[in-house]
């Protein structure tokens, strides 16, 4: 049998069909205005152009910028050789103007010993002689200066005390005299503490970005173009490896200071103690505190953590098949700033200068207090 359909449904079909057409050719359908649109975004329309995603455009942005403010550092050094004749050997590396006064930073190890330094600018490679302002050898940097015959882009000082772990990074340079090149990577790791000869580097950014020989004394810079580190060192026989390291660009500050006070304001010298990083498990299980700290192994005499009078360690406990020396002062804050990571420290004391006061919270036998430390002026290794 056939199944049979009624009139109803095609009457009811009939009226909103009607009723559609009426509604849409009514004139407050007609009046309707057109929905706004925001404004494109130009990044956006230019990737679409030129077949280039966002985050290309953004570098090649950041490199057009900070490219023609980053130079090539030669300087003369003078050796003798095995009959004590003197001869002139070249030292090479990077750098980058810091303001419109002629002002670059870079390493020291890239002008270290040099009679002469010689700086070529990547943009136009005009050539200038520099003239060496100060250096902080305990910090790998130096400040000279060239005076231009003209106007001269600078790049901007960024913040390196809120760096995360993965936020890319860019770094420019002249790796194997290889002028202006630009890597790209991330911030692998935070507050590294490398040797380097008989001196250690401390509170070190670590980046993946490629950093080979010649790039010492280039920008480290963040996604928006701002100074975050100075590139510094590599880890490996001579190559890069994806280990690179630079210098947070706080540790410039102070000794900016130097410069423009004559010498008067002097960056601080250590505290003159080594301490161990406790996380919060460790601190209860050692029933000292119920929050992370660095505890006092030892306490160098004459220092001015001594004459502060803070403790070291007199015992040793094994927890967890790790030997901790224990009975010194755990420190849970600096200047206020509770310790929650290993680099509160070393943030804290690299913009420190001598005779300010940094106020240290320690818990001592149970009980925090405050103990007041006057910083020392440092007197070797940084100089006008």
């Amino acid at each position: 049998m056939r199944r049979q359909i009624g009139w109803r449904p095609f009457w009811l079909a009939a009226l909103m069909s009607a009723a559609f057409v009426l509604w849409t050719t009514s004139p407050r359908w007609l009046a309707r205005e057109a929905p706004v649109l925001p404004p494109a975004d130009p990044f956006w329309t230019e990737a679409q152009s030129s077949g280039l995603t966002q985050e290309e455009l953004a570098n090649i942005d950041i490199y057009n910028r900070a490219a023609s403010a980053t130079v090539n550092v030669t300087s003369t050094v003078l050796r003798r050789n095995w009959f004590f004749d003197v001869y002139p050997t070249s030292e090479s590396g990077s750098g980058f103007l810091i303001d419109d006064q002629g002002r670059i930073l870079t390493n020291h190890h890239v002008i270290k010993g040099g009679s002469k330094i010689r700086v070529t600018l990547l943009h136009d490679e005009a050539s200038y002689d520099a003239e060496l302002l100060a250096f902080d050898e305990a910090s790998d940097l130096a400040l000279i200066r060239i005076e231009p015959d003209k106007e001269i882009p600078y790049l901007t000082i960024g913040d390196s005390e809120n760096l995360k772990v993965g936020q890319k990074v860019l770094a420019i340079g002249n790796p194997f005299g290889l002028e202006g090149t630009l890597t790209t990577g991330v911030i692998s790791s935070l507050g590294r503490t490398i040797r380097d000869n008989d001196s250690l580097l401390e509170d070190m950014i670590q980046t993946d970005a490629a950093i080979n020989p010649g790039n010492s004394g280039g920008p480290l810079l963040d996604s928006s173009g701002h100074v975050i580190g100075v590139n510094t060192a590599i880890y490996g026989p001579g190559g890069n490896i994806g280990i690179g390291f630079a210098m947070p660009i706080s540790r410039v500050k102070p000794l900016l200071q130097f410069v423009l006070s004559d010498g008067s304001s002097r960056p601080a010298e250590p505290l003159g103690l080594r301490s161990l990083y406790l996380p919060k498990r460790l601190s209860n299980a050692l029933e000292l505190a119920d929050q992370p700290g660095f505890l006092i192994v030892d306490v160098n005499r004459g220092t001015a953590a001594a004459e502060s009078g803070l403790r070291g360690a007199d015992r040793e406990v094994i927890v967890s098949n790790y030997r901790i020396p224990v009975g010194g002062d755990l420190i849970v804050a600096v200047d206020g700033r509770r310790v929650t990571h290993r680099r509160v420290m070393s943030q804290a004391l690299s913009l420190k200068a001598g005779g300010d006061a940094v106020k240290l919270t320690i818990v001592r036998e149970g009980q925090e207090m405050d103990v007041t430390v006057k910083l020392r002026a440092r007197s070797r290794g940084i100089r006008l």
